[in-house]
Protein backbone atom coordinates (compact mmCIF):
# COMPACT_ATOMS: atom_id res chain seq x y z
CA UNK A 1 0.00 0.00 0.00
CA UNK A 2 1.11 3.29 -1.01
CA UNK A 3 3.86 2.00 -2.99
CA UNK A 4 4.30 5.19 -4.97
CA UNK A 5 6.20 7.49 -1.82
CA UNK A 6 8.96 4.70 -1.25
CA UNK A 7 10.56 6.30 -4.69
CA UNK A 8 9.41 9.71 -3.93
CA UNK A 9 10.73 9.61 -0.26
CA UNK A 10 13.81 8.15 -1.29
CA UNK A 11 14.56 11.10 -4.05
CA UNK A 12 13.18 13.79 -0.66
CA UNK A 13 16.04 12.22 1.27
CA UNK A 14 18.50 13.03 -1.36
CA UNK A 15 17.09 16.65 -2.07
CA UNK A 16 16.16 18.30 1.08
CA UNK A 17 19.21 18.42 2.86
CA UNK A 18 20.24 21.56 0.61
CA UNK A 19 18.27 23.48 2.96
CA UNK A 20 17.23 21.26 5.62
CA UNK A 21 19.26 20.07 8.88
CA UNK A 22 19.36 16.53 10.18
CA UNK A 23 17.79 17.24 13.43
CA UNK A 24 18.59 15.63 16.88
CA UNK A 25 16.46 13.01 18.26
CA UNK A 26 17.23 14.29 21.92
CA UNK A 27 16.48 11.77 25.07
CA UNK A 28 14.30 13.85 27.36
CA UNK A 29 15.68 12.24 31.20
CA UNK A 30 13.01 14.88 33.14
CA UNK A 31 9.84 13.37 31.07
CA UNK A 32 11.11 9.87 31.21
CA UNK A 33 11.40 9.75 34.54
CA UNK A 34 8.58 11.34 35.50
CA UNK A 35 6.26 8.98 32.79
CA UNK A 36 8.09 6.16 33.72
CA UNK A 37 8.72 5.39 29.88
CA UNK A 38 11.92 6.03 27.54
CA UNK A 39 10.51 9.63 25.90
CA UNK A 40 12.53 11.15 23.29
CA UNK A 41 12.04 14.55 21.36
CA UNK A 42 12.73 15.06 17.73
CA UNK A 43 14.16 18.46 17.62
CA UNK A 44 11.92 20.05 14.35
CA UNK A 45 13.37 23.24 16.37
CA UNK A 46 16.52 22.98 14.98
CA UNK A 47 16.25 23.96 11.59
CA UNK A 48 16.88 27.52 10.44
CA UNK A 49 13.24 28.20 10.25
CA UNK A 50 13.12 26.46 13.19
CA UNK A 51 10.04 24.19 12.19
CA UNK A 52 9.72 21.22 9.91
CA UNK A 53 8.05 22.81 7.32
CA UNK A 54 11.07 24.02 5.25
CA UNK A 55 11.32 20.22 4.49
CA UNK A 56 7.90 19.94 2.22
CA UNK A 57 8.18 23.46 1.06
CA UNK A 58 11.64 22.52 -0.04
CA UNK A 59 10.71 19.33 -1.82
CA UNK A 60 8.29 20.40 -3.85
CA UNK A 61 9.56 23.97 -5.08
CA UNK A 62 13.10 22.28 -6.33
CA UNK A 63 11.04 19.98 -8.38
CA UNK A 64 9.43 21.95 -10.41
CA UNK A 65 9.91 22.48 -14.03
CA UNK A 66 11.74 25.43 -15.40
CA UNK A 67 8.48 27.23 -16.55
CA UNK A 68 6.41 26.97 -13.07
CA UNK A 69 10.13 27.97 -11.38
CA UNK A 70 10.62 31.19 -13.38
CA UNK A 71 6.88 32.08 -13.03
CA UNK A 72 8.03 31.84 -9.23
CA UNK A 73 5.94 30.63 -6.38
CA UNK A 74 3.03 31.78 -3.82
CA UNK A 75 1.60 30.63 -0.62
CA UNK A 76 -0.54 31.48 1.94
CA UNK A 77 0.33 31.81 5.82
CA UNK A 78 0.58 33.02 9.03
CA UNK A 79 3.85 31.37 10.12
CA UNK A 80 6.08 28.60 9.45
CA UNK A 81 5.03 27.66 5.91
CA UNK A 82 5.41 31.41 4.57
CA UNK A 83 8.99 31.05 5.96
CA UNK A 84 9.96 27.60 4.70
CA UNK A 85 8.35 28.89 1.41
CA UNK A 86 10.44 32.09 1.42
CA UNK A 87 13.70 30.79 2.59
CA UNK A 88 13.27 27.79 0.07
CA UNK A 89 12.75 30.56 -2.74
CA UNK A 90 15.60 32.64 -1.71
CA UNK A 91 18.22 29.45 -1.82
CA UNK A 92 16.28 28.44 -5.71
CA UNK A 93 16.47 31.98 -6.68
CA UNK A 94 12.76 32.01 -7.36
CA UNK A 95 10.23 35.29 -6.88
CA UNK A 96 8.31 34.48 -3.84
CA UNK A 97 4.60 36.30 -2.74
CA UNK A 98 3.17 35.01 0.66
CA UNK A 99 -0.32 36.30 1.53
CA UNK A 100 -0.89 36.65 5.57
CA UNK A 101 -3.77 37.36 7.11
CA UNK A 102 -3.76 41.46 9.02
CA UNK A 103 -3.62 39.76 12.39
CA UNK A 104 -0.15 38.63 11.38
CA UNK A 105 2.18 39.49 14.30
CA UNK A 106 4.66 41.44 13.05
CA UNK A 107 7.63 39.54 14.44
CA UNK A 108 6.40 37.21 11.53
CA UNK A 109 6.05 39.24 9.02
CA UNK A 110 9.29 40.72 9.14
CA UNK A 111 10.82 37.61 9.37
CA UNK A 112 9.21 36.35 5.87
CA UNK A 113 10.50 39.78 4.33
CA UNK A 114 13.75 39.37 5.56
CA UNK A 115 14.04 36.18 3.02
CA UNK A 116 13.57 38.50 0.07
CA UNK A 117 9.96 37.39 0.08
CA UNK A 118 7.01 39.75 -1.12
CA UNK A 119 4.14 39.84 1.63
CA UNK A 120 0.37 41.02 0.90
CA UNK A 121 -1.92 41.08 4.23
CA UNK A 122 -5.32 39.90 2.81
CA UNK A 123 -7.75 38.81 5.41
CA UNK A 124 -8.00 37.87 9.35
CA UNK A 125 -8.14 34.52 8.98
CA UNK A 126 -5.58 31.67 7.16
CA UNK A 127 -8.79 30.96 4.91
CA UNK A 128 -9.25 34.39 3.78
CA UNK A 129 -5.44 34.69 2.75
CA UNK A 130 -5.75 31.14 1.14
CA UNK A 131 -8.35 32.11 -1.53
CA UNK A 132 -6.54 35.25 -1.95
CA UNK A 133 -3.33 33.67 -2.68
CA UNK A 134 -5.56 31.01 -5.33
CA UNK A 135 -7.00 33.61 -6.80
CA UNK A 136 -3.72 35.08 -7.40
CA UNK A 137 -2.19 31.97 -8.55
CA UNK A 138 -4.97 31.54 -10.66
CA UNK A 139 -4.44 35.22 -12.35
CA UNK A 140 -0.77 35.21 -12.65
CA UNK A 141 0.59 31.37 -13.17
CA UNK A 142 2.47 31.57 -9.92
CA UNK A 143 2.68 27.66 -8.84
CA UNK A 144 0.85 27.86 -5.24
CA UNK A 145 2.80 26.04 -2.63
CA UNK A 146 0.96 23.67 -0.40
CA UNK A 147 1.38 23.65 2.81
CA UNK A 148 0.56 19.96 3.89
CA UNK A 149 -1.60 18.59 1.01
CA UNK A 150 0.62 17.22 -1.80
CA UNK A 151 2.46 14.36 -2.62
CA UNK A 152 6.08 16.00 -3.20
CA UNK A 153 5.38 18.36 0.48
CA UNK A 154 3.81 15.31 2.19
CA UNK A 155 7.13 13.36 1.28
CA UNK A 156 9.98 15.83 2.28
CA UNK A 157 7.88 15.76 5.92
CA UNK A 158 8.54 12.18 5.67
CA UNK A 159 12.45 12.59 6.27
CA UNK A 160 11.45 13.75 9.64
CA UNK A 161 10.63 9.78 10.24
CA UNK A 162 13.50 8.85 7.73
CA UNK A 163 16.22 10.13 10.19
CA UNK A 164 14.53 9.38 13.56
CA UNK A 165 14.42 5.68 12.74
CA UNK A 166 18.35 5.79 12.00
CA UNK A 167 18.91 8.01 14.55
CA UNK A 168 16.87 5.72 17.30
CA UNK A 169 19.43 3.14 19.42
CA UNK A 170 16.33 0.70 19.31
CA UNK A 171 13.34 0.99 17.84
CA UNK A 172 10.14 3.41 18.85
CA UNK A 173 7.24 1.45 19.82
CA UNK A 174 5.10 4.31 19.52
CA UNK A 175 5.47 7.72 17.44
CA UNK A 176 3.31 11.25 18.61
CA UNK A 177 2.85 13.41 15.43
CA UNK A 178 0.96 16.85 15.90
CA UNK A 179 -1.25 16.97 13.26
CA UNK A 180 -2.96 20.03 11.29
CA UNK A 181 -3.15 19.56 7.89
CA UNK A 182 -2.08 16.11 8.08
CA UNK A 183 1.40 15.90 5.95
CA UNK A 184 3.98 15.47 8.72
CA UNK A 185 1.83 12.84 10.37
CA UNK A 186 0.70 11.51 6.26
CA UNK A 187 4.75 11.25 5.51
CA UNK A 188 5.99 9.68 8.68
CA UNK A 189 3.57 6.94 8.87
CA UNK A 190 4.11 6.14 5.21
CA UNK A 191 8.02 5.64 5.72
CA UNK A 192 7.67 4.04 9.30
CA UNK A 193 4.83 1.61 8.22
CA UNK A 194 6.69 0.40 5.09
CA UNK A 195 9.50 -0.46 7.56
CA UNK A 196 8.20 -1.55 11.06
CA UNK A 197 4.58 -1.66 10.14
CA UNK A 198 4.38 -3.11 14.16
CA UNK A 199 5.13 0.47 15.15
CA UNK A 200 2.50 2.70 16.00
CA UNK A 201 1.97 6.13 14.75
CA UNK A 202 -0.30 8.22 17.13
CA UNK A 203 -1.70 11.92 15.78
CA UNK A 204 -2.47 14.39 17.94
CA UNK A 205 -4.61 17.89 17.64
CA UNK A 206 -6.07 20.26 19.45
CA UNK A 207 -9.78 19.77 20.40
CA UNK A 208 -10.58 23.08 19.33
CA UNK A 209 -9.37 22.36 15.67
CA UNK A 210 -9.91 18.80 15.42
CA UNK A 211 -9.95 18.49 11.50
CA UNK A 212 -9.06 15.35 10.96
CA UNK A 213 -10.31 13.77 14.15
CA UNK A 214 -13.49 14.11 12.69
CA UNK A 215 -12.50 13.77 9.43
CA UNK A 216 -11.98 9.79 10.77
CA UNK A 217 -14.58 9.40 12.52
CA UNK A 218 -16.83 10.34 10.00
CA UNK A 219 -15.35 8.56 7.29
CA UNK A 220 -14.78 11.39 4.96
CA UNK A 221 -13.20 14.95 4.76
CA UNK A 222 -15.44 17.51 6.61
CA UNK A 223 -14.62 21.06 7.20
CA UNK A 224 -15.47 22.29 10.94
CA UNK A 225 -18.05 25.44 10.99
CA UNK A 226 -15.40 27.46 13.98
CA UNK A 227 -11.99 26.28 15.18
CA UNK A 228 -9.85 27.85 18.05
CA UNK A 229 -6.22 29.35 16.77
CA UNK A 230 -4.26 29.12 20.47
CA UNK A 231 -2.18 25.98 18.38
CA UNK A 232 -2.26 28.12 15.69
CA UNK A 233 0.04 26.06 13.56
CA UNK A 234 -2.19 23.39 13.40
CA UNK A 235 -5.80 25.38 13.54
CA UNK A 236 -6.97 24.05 10.25
CA UNK A 237 -10.90 23.64 9.62
CA UNK A 238 -9.87 20.99 6.50
CA UNK A 239 -7.62 18.45 6.69
CA UNK A 240 -5.75 17.34 3.66
CA UNK A 241 -7.75 15.23 0.78
CA UNK A 242 -4.16 13.12 -0.02
CA UNK A 243 -3.39 13.27 4.15
CA UNK A 244 -6.93 11.99 4.95
CA UNK A 245 -6.41 9.05 2.61
CA UNK A 246 -3.21 8.25 4.38
CA UNK A 247 -4.00 9.18 7.54
CA UNK A 248 -7.40 7.20 7.55
CA UNK A 249 -5.05 3.85 6.56
CA UNK A 250 -2.06 4.25 8.19
CA UNK A 251 -2.05 6.21 11.19
CA UNK A 252 -3.69 4.10 14.34
CA UNK A 253 -5.25 6.83 16.18
CA UNK A 254 -5.53 10.58 16.64
CA UNK A 255 -6.16 12.13 20.10
CA UNK A 256 -7.40 15.76 21.40
CA UNK A 257 -5.92 17.69 23.74
CA UNK A 258 -6.75 20.50 26.08
CA UNK A 259 -5.20 24.12 25.43
CA UNK A 260 -4.30 23.39 28.99
CA UNK A 261 -2.30 20.16 28.43
CA UNK A 262 -0.56 22.05 25.28
CA UNK A 263 0.55 24.46 27.97
CA UNK A 264 1.91 21.62 30.43
CA UNK A 265 3.63 19.93 27.27
CA UNK A 266 5.31 23.79 26.26
CA UNK A 267 6.95 23.78 29.44
CA UNK A 268 7.88 19.90 30.28
CA UNK A 269 9.97 20.83 26.73
CA UNK A 270 11.22 23.72 28.04
CA UNK A 271 12.54 21.51 31.51
CA UNK A 272 14.52 19.21 29.22
CA UNK A 273 15.74 21.35 26.58
CA UNK A 274 15.95 24.75 27.47
CA UNK A 275 14.43 25.58 24.07
CA UNK A 276 10.56 26.72 23.72
CA UNK A 277 7.91 25.16 21.65
CA UNK A 278 5.39 27.02 19.90
CA UNK A 279 1.83 25.38 20.87
CA UNK A 280 1.69 23.49 17.85
CA UNK A 281 5.29 22.03 18.44
CA UNK A 282 3.91 20.80 22.12
CA UNK A 283 0.86 18.95 20.91
CA UNK A 284 2.83 15.63 20.30
CA UNK A 285 4.18 15.33 23.96
CA UNK A 286 0.44 16.29 25.07
CA UNK A 287 -0.83 13.43 23.16
CA UNK A 288 1.91 11.28 24.46
CA UNK A 289 1.34 12.65 28.30
CA UNK A 290 -2.28 11.88 27.63
CA UNK A 291 -1.94 8.03 26.09
CA UNK A 292 0.71 7.23 28.70
CA UNK A 293 -2.09 8.01 31.73
CA UNK A 294 -4.94 6.24 30.19
CA UNK A 295 -3.46 3.78 29.13
CA UNK A 296 -0.87 2.92 31.33
CA UNK A 297 1.97 2.60 29.35
CA UNK A 298 5.13 1.90 30.83
CA UNK A 299 8.70 1.47 29.99
CA UNK A 300 8.29 1.48 26.23
CA UNK A 301 10.51 3.49 23.55
CA UNK A 302 7.85 6.74 22.79
CA UNK A 303 9.18 9.57 20.34
CA UNK A 304 7.72 13.02 20.10
CA UNK A 305 7.64 15.26 17.21
CA UNK A 306 8.72 18.71 18.52
CA UNK A 307 7.72 20.27 15.43
CA UNK A 308 8.34 24.01 15.67
CA UNK A 309 9.20 27.31 18.18
CA UNK A 310 8.09 30.05 16.51
CA UNK A 311 6.72 31.67 19.43
CA UNK A 312 5.78 34.70 19.78
CA UNK A 313 6.96 36.36 23.23
CA UNK A 314 3.86 38.27 24.25
CA UNK A 315 2.05 34.82 24.28
CA UNK A 316 4.81 33.21 26.99
CA UNK A 317 2.73 34.59 30.06
CA UNK A 318 -0.71 33.11 28.97
CA UNK A 319 1.26 29.78 28.86
CA UNK A 320 2.89 29.99 31.81
CA UNK A 321 -0.65 30.83 33.49
CA UNK A 322 -2.21 28.01 32.06
CA UNK A 323 0.63 24.81 32.33
CA UNK A 324 -0.46 24.67 35.82
CA UNK A 325 -4.08 23.72 35.38
CA UNK A 326 -2.85 21.78 32.16
CA UNK A 327 -0.65 19.77 34.71
CA UNK A 328 -3.50 19.34 37.44
CA UNK A 329 -1.25 21.09 39.33
CA UNK A 330 -3.69 24.04 39.95
CA UNK A 331 -7.23 24.09 41.13
CA UNK A 332 -9.90 26.96 40.53
CA UNK A 333 -12.80 26.97 42.89
CA UNK A 334 -15.42 28.79 44.07
CA UNK A 335 -16.45 28.31 47.87
CA UNK A 336 -19.54 30.47 49.45
CA UNK A 337 -18.88 31.49 53.32
CA UNK A 338 -20.91 33.23 55.56
CA UNK A 339 -20.69 37.14 55.20
CA UNK A 340 -19.55 36.93 59.23
CA UNK A 341 -16.14 37.35 61.32
CA UNK A 342 -14.58 34.22 61.57
CA UNK A 343 -15.51 32.82 57.98
CA UNK A 344 -12.23 33.82 56.74
CA UNK A 345 -10.73 31.84 59.49
CA UNK A 346 -12.57 29.47 59.24
CA UNK A 347 -12.16 28.73 55.32
CA UNK A 348 -8.25 29.02 55.50
CA UNK A 349 -8.08 26.39 58.54
CA UNK A 350 -10.71 24.42 56.08
CA UNK A 351 -8.52 24.66 53.10
CA UNK A 352 -5.09 23.04 55.33
CA UNK A 353 -1.37 23.73 54.68
CA UNK A 354 -1.55 23.92 50.68
CA UNK A 355 -0.06 26.49 49.14
CA UNK A 356 -2.39 29.31 47.92
CA UNK A 357 -1.50 30.65 44.27
CA UNK A 358 -4.19 33.40 44.53
CA UNK A 359 -7.28 34.00 46.70
CA UNK A 360 -10.01 37.00 45.16
CA UNK A 361 -12.85 38.10 47.25
CA UNK A 362 -15.23 41.24 48.03
CA UNK A 363 -18.10 41.95 49.77
CA UNK A 364 -21.45 41.34 48.28
CA UNK A 365 -24.19 41.20 50.61
CA UNK A 366 -24.70 40.84 54.15
CA UNK A 367 -25.46 37.22 54.18
CA UNK A 368 -22.80 35.32 52.25
CA UNK A 369 -19.46 35.81 50.31
CA UNK A 370 -18.22 33.84 47.13
CA UNK A 371 -14.73 33.50 47.38
CA UNK A 372 -12.33 32.89 44.26
CA UNK A 373 -9.12 30.93 44.93
CA UNK A 374 -6.30 29.47 43.03
CA UNK A 375 -4.62 26.20 45.39
CA UNK A 376 -1.86 24.20 44.11
CA UNK A 377 -2.01 20.51 44.23
CA UNK A 378 0.40 18.05 44.04
CA UNK A 379 -1.22 14.50 43.12
CA UNK A 380 -3.27 15.77 40.63
CA UNK A 381 -7.37 15.30 39.69
CA UNK A 382 -6.88 12.92 42.45
CA UNK A 383 -5.81 15.79 45.23
CA UNK A 384 -8.47 18.31 43.65
CA UNK A 385 -11.54 15.92 44.26
CA UNK A 386 -10.22 15.12 47.68
CA UNK A 387 -9.93 18.82 48.79
CA UNK A 388 -13.35 19.37 47.17
CA UNK A 389 -14.94 16.84 49.01
CA UNK A 390 -13.47 17.87 51.98
CA UNK A 391 -14.46 21.36 51.96
CA UNK A 392 -17.66 20.03 51.23
CA UNK A 393 -18.22 17.91 54.33
CA UNK A 394 -16.85 20.56 56.43
CA UNK A 395 -20.02 22.50 54.99
CA UNK A 396 -18.76 25.23 52.46
CA UNK A 397 -20.67 24.94 48.85
CA UNK A 398 -17.95 24.48 46.36
CA UNK A 399 -17.64 24.61 42.46
CA UNK A 400 -14.70 23.50 40.74
CA UNK A 401 -13.91 26.09 37.59
CA UNK A 402 -10.50 24.54 36.92
CA UNK A 403 -11.58 24.01 33.67
CA UNK A 404 -14.01 26.61 32.91
CA UNK A 405 -12.94 29.14 30.19
CA UNK A 406 -14.12 32.42 31.30
CA UNK A 407 -13.00 31.82 35.02
CA UNK A 408 -9.21 30.93 33.73
CA UNK A 409 -9.39 34.07 30.73
CA UNK A 410 -11.41 36.67 32.45
CA UNK A 411 -12.98 36.06 35.77
CA UNK A 412 -9.93 35.98 38.09
CA UNK A 413 -8.57 39.28 36.51
CA UNK A 414 -11.66 40.48 37.27
CA UNK A 415 -13.18 39.64 40.66
CA UNK A 416 -14.58 42.76 42.55
CA UNK A 417 -17.79 42.86 43.21
CA UNK A 418 -21.14 41.79 41.59
CA UNK A 419 -23.75 44.99 39.57
CA UNK A 420 -27.26 44.47 41.19
CA UNK A 421 -28.42 48.13 39.49
CA UNK A 422 -27.44 45.57 35.75
CA UNK A 423 -30.70 44.68 34.89
CA UNK A 424 -30.93 42.46 32.14
CA UNK A 425 -27.33 41.74 32.00
CA UNK A 426 -26.72 38.96 29.23
CA UNK A 427 -23.17 37.95 29.01
CA UNK A 428 -21.09 36.85 26.00
CA UNK A 429 -17.65 35.70 25.25
CA UNK A 430 -16.03 37.16 22.25
CA UNK A 431 -12.94 36.19 19.80
CA UNK A 432 -12.44 39.75 18.11
CA UNK A 433 -9.23 39.53 15.06
CA UNK A 434 -6.42 41.52 17.30
CA UNK A 435 -5.88 44.58 14.89
CA UNK A 436 -6.84 48.12 15.08
CA UNK A 437 -10.08 49.42 14.89
CA UNK A 438 -12.04 45.76 15.30
CA UNK A 439 -13.69 47.09 18.57
CA UNK A 440 -14.51 50.20 17.24
CA UNK A 441 -16.38 48.51 14.32
CA UNK A 442 -18.40 46.03 17.09
CA UNK A 443 -19.64 49.30 18.75
CA UNK A 444 -20.66 50.78 15.35
CA UNK A 445 -22.45 47.90 14.31
CA UNK A 446 -24.26 47.87 17.83
CA UNK A 447 -24.91 51.29 18.09
CA UNK A 448 -26.59 52.42 20.83
CA UNK A 449 -29.37 49.99 21.45
CA UNK A 450 -27.65 47.98 24.20
CA UNK A 451 -26.01 49.26 26.92
CA UNK A 452 -22.58 47.67 27.83
CA UNK A 453 -22.48 46.88 31.27
CA UNK A 454 -19.06 44.60 31.85
CA UNK A 455 -16.06 44.62 29.97
CA UNK A 456 -12.77 42.63 29.65
CA UNK A 457 -10.13 42.09 27.65
CA UNK A 458 -6.84 40.74 27.99
CA UNK A 459 -3.99 40.35 25.30
CA UNK A 460 -2.91 36.84 24.92
CA UNK A 461 -0.22 37.59 21.95
CA UNK A 462 -2.30 35.41 19.65
CA UNK A 463 -4.16 36.59 16.15
CA UNK A 464 -7.89 36.87 18.47
CA UNK A 465 -8.38 38.73 21.48
CA UNK A 466 -10.68 37.30 24.10
CA UNK A 467 -13.14 39.62 25.30
CA UNK A 468 -15.75 39.12 27.93
CA UNK A 469 -18.93 41.69 27.53
CA UNK A 470 -21.77 42.02 29.59
CA UNK A 471 -24.89 43.63 27.94
CA UNK A 472 -28.27 44.92 29.38
CA UNK A 473 -31.23 43.79 27.03
CA UNK A 474 -34.80 43.24 28.01
CA UNK A 475 -36.77 40.84 27.45
CA UNK A 476 -39.00 42.11 24.56
CA UNK A 477 -35.28 43.28 22.63
CA UNK A 478 -33.26 40.02 22.86
CA UNK A 479 -34.21 38.11 19.47
CA UNK A 480 -33.07 41.69 18.11
CA UNK A 481 -30.16 41.28 19.66
CA UNK A 482 -29.54 37.83 19.15
CA UNK A 483 -29.80 38.53 15.15
CA UNK A 484 -27.11 41.03 15.82
CA UNK A 485 -24.99 38.94 17.41
CA UNK A 486 -25.35 36.30 14.49
CA UNK A 487 -24.73 38.28 11.89
CA UNK A 488 -21.64 40.05 13.17
CA UNK A 489 -19.95 36.76 11.50
CA UNK A 490 -17.13 36.51 15.20
CA UNK A 491 -17.05 33.40 17.08
CA UNK A 492 -19.26 34.14 20.38
CA UNK A 493 -20.36 32.02 23.15
CA UNK A 494 -23.46 32.49 25.61
CA UNK A 495 -22.25 32.68 28.88
CA UNK A 496 -25.11 34.30 31.03
CA UNK A 497 -25.32 31.04 33.37
CA UNK A 498 -21.89 30.43 33.45
CA UNK A 499 -21.64 30.18 37.09
CA UNK A 500 -18.24 31.61 37.17
CA UNK A 501 -20.15 34.86 36.46
CA UNK A 502 -22.89 33.68 38.49
CA UNK A 503 -21.19 33.38 41.58
CA UNK A 504 -18.86 36.47 41.68
CA UNK A 505 -20.05 39.33 38.56
CA UNK A 506 -24.07 38.73 38.15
Amino acid sequence: MFEEYKKLIEEASQRVYEVAKRTDLDYAPQLSLRHNNKIRLKREDQQSVFSYKIRGAYNLMASLSKEDQELGVIAASAGNHAQGVALAAKHLHLKSTIVMPKTTPEIKIDSVKRMDAEVILHGNTYDDAKDHALKLSSKTGMYYVSPYDHPLVISGQATVGVELLKQHPNKPDIIFVPVGGGGLGAGIAAYVKKIHPDIKIIGVEPDEAPCMHDAIKAGKLIELEHIGIFADGAAVKQAGEECYRITKELVDEILLVSVDEICAAVKDIFEDTRSIPEPAGALALAGLKQYVSSHGVKNKELVSIFSGANVNFDRLRHIAELSALGENREALISIMIPERPGSFQKLCHDLGPRLITEFNYRYADDNEAHVFVGVQVKNGIKEKNILIKQLQEKGHDVIDLSSNTIAKMHIRYMVGGHAPQAKNELIYRFEFPERSGALLHFLSEMGENWNISLFHYRNHGAAYGRVLMGFQVKDTQKETFQNFINNLGIPYWDETENPAYTKFLS
